[in-house]
């Protein structure tokens, strides 16, 4: 198994749903297993099902460290992981994604729903905006996010993004190139992109 050098804790974005496709359980699973070969922490959002749970509970296998943040609420309607080593409970969703913003050192968005969404695009947003500089990746598995590329595509022909923060997002069917991706990641220049902005309004 190829070893990358690898930033230690990743953040996984992902389904509270298995999906329809035994493929997405599957890909999940596989990526645990590549995270935990390559001796990651697995930070995510604390729940006991869906996704989450096979990353949560392939990771445990694996002896690797894994921490949760969840809200209260969806703690008092029982899905959270009771097994994971440390589990944050916070009260608003924001704190929860601040916490996991704060702690992870990249981002894997895996397939999931609209707080998948919700998570991806904060964190994509705070690479762009170099808050952090932090490789922010969609795991593309069975083509999911394929209309979410087109769409970033899109922005940019539109001119409402530039290009190069559209290519920098980091996008792979395939866990080995999206790990490699990640670690060749180099965050792409503001200082000309915010000239530009400031020339148009003149």
């Amino acid at each position: 198994m190829q070893k990358f050098p690898l930033m230690k804790k990743i953040c996984i974005f992902c389904g509270s749903s298995m999906g329809f496709d035994p493929i997405y359980k599957e890909k999940a699973a596989e990526l645990g297993h590549l995270l935990a070969d390559n001796h990651c922490e697995l930070l995510y959002g604390g729940g006991s099902v869906g996704l989450m749970k096979i990353i949560a509970d392939v990771m445990m296998e694996r002896h690797c460290k894994v921490t949760g943040t969840i809200t209260q609420h969806l703690l008092d309607m029982r899905v959270g992981h009771p097994e994971i080593d440390e589990l944050i409970v916070v009260e608003t969703m924001a704190e929860r994604k601040r916490i996991l913003e704060d702690m992870a050192d990249g981002f894997i968005a895996l397939p999931g729903g609209i707080g998948t969404m919700d998570e991806f695009f904060e964190a994509y947003v705070l690479s762009q905006l170099r808050v952090f500089d932090k490789p922010v990746a969609l795991y593309n598995v069975n083509g999911y996010y394929d209309g979410i590329v087109e769409f970033i595509q899109h922005i940019a022909k539109e001119g409402f993004m530039r290009k190069e923060h559209a290519d920098n997002l980091i996008v792979s069917s395939d866990a080995n190139e999206l790990l490699e991706k990640m670690r060749q990641f180099q965050p792409a220049d503001v200082t000309k992109w915010v000239v530009e902005i400031k020339e148009q309004v003149k």
